[in-house]
């Protein structure tokens, strides 16, 4: 049972929830039988639920005799869970936040595991949860599911140079410094690829806990569909080479489009078009690393690199060009780097 309001609570437990009728009597009995020990909050967010979910919510609640910490957010249609969570997150006042998802796919004791670890230890401000690290229990019947989710997170781990193995999981648990420095903006499943990508954005270590998992299907209440596995490819598309400041995506405006027009330089027919479509996606990761002064400087080189040679031999003088070009750009970078001025922050 949710304990008494101080200043803080130390955890706050956001539990988005839709259509979950069956499985909301265990949820708060396990989360009673984890929690009732360490001053928490429970933040239940109703999304839309067509079934019992919000009475059966709003039964708990009207049974304590303390009510202050506890907290039912209700969406009159559904929305998501990216906005159901923020919108928990906002009403949050933790300093430790523990996304919990109500269909018990995982397992409440994993999620105590997790808040035991980082509230021992005060380097680590968020862990995420990993159906694929765990010598624990695991039920899982669809195996198309779990490659998806294992090719997003190689994905992911290219696309932030970082290290995960399960970016779908929905067991996190996130301190306050962290929440503070990131704004959620995805409505949907997509949520944890924006999650993921803002804390990595923001240089904070991601750590990972193994946990058990026991997969649901569409009959039992499964809510996510190929639809969002679809669109996820988006969504890791979008956190990383739209949702940027303006200098970076301006950066990568220019990078792709004088990279596609090398690349146009090469080969004919579909050659020409593979050619393109690499350098285009070389252009994204130039227009990513270096802002619009430095990019400019490495075409510079690559034109430079294309005045020699013939054939191979102008391949072979534009690759060189290109990597001198890298070279020089990272240390112009580094020198402009601690440069309070904001036009020179802008351009480099």
């Amino acid at each position: 049972m949710p304990q008494k309001n101080k200043l803080n609570n130390i955890l706050s437990i956001v539990i988005p929830v839709f259509n979950e009728e069956k499985y909301l009597a265990k949820l708060i009995s396990d989360l009673e039988k984890y929690f009732s020990d360490i001053d928490h909050e429970l933040i239940f967010i109703n999304d839309g639920s067509s079934d019992d979910s919000r009475s059966i919510i709003k039964n708990y609640i009207d049974s304590l005799s303390d009510k202050k910490n506890i907290k039912l957010i209700d969406f009159k249609e559904n929305c998501g869970k990216g906005k159901a969570v923020r919108e928990g997150i906002n009403q949050s006042s933790g300093d430790y936040v523990l996304l919990q998802d109500a269909d018990l796919e995982l397992d409440i004791k994993d999620s105590r595991e997790l808040y035991d670890i980082i509230i021992n230890d005060k380097e680590i401000k968020c862990i995420f949860g990993s159906r694929y690290l765990s010598g624990k229990l695991k039920r899982n019947n669809y195996f198309f599911n779990e490659l998806v989710g294992r090719i997003n997170s190689i994905i992911f781990n290219i696309l932030f140079s970082q290290s995960l193995s399960d970016i779908h999981c929905g067991l996190k648990i996130i301190n306050r410094e962290v929440i503070n420095k990131i704004k959620l903006s995805i409505n949907d499943f997509g949520l944890e690829i924006d999650l993921a990508a803002q804390i990595a954005k923001n240089n904070f270590n991601i750590y990972e806990y193994g946990v058990s998992y026991y997969f649901r299907t569409i009959q039992q209440g499964k809510k996510i569909t190929w639809i969002d596995g679809i669109k996820s490819y988006f969504y890791l598309f979008k956190v990383r080479f739209l949702d940027n400041p303006y200098a970076i995506n301006l950066s990568i405006l220019f990078s792709v489009f004088y990279m596609s027009y090398v690349g146009s330089h090469f080969g004919k027919g579909l050659g020409q078009n593979l050619f393109i479509l690499v350098f285009f996606i070389i252009g994204l990761f130039i227009g990513l690393k270096n802002k619009i002064l430095p990019s400019a400087f490495i075409f510079i080189f690559i034109f430079i690199g294309s005045l020699f040679g013939q054939g191979q031999g102008k391949v072979l003088s534009v690759f060189l060009f290109f990597i001198l070009g890298l070279y020089l750009a990272k240390k112009i970078c580094n020198n402009f780097s601690k440069s309070k001025n904001s036009i020179i922050n802008f351009l480099f």
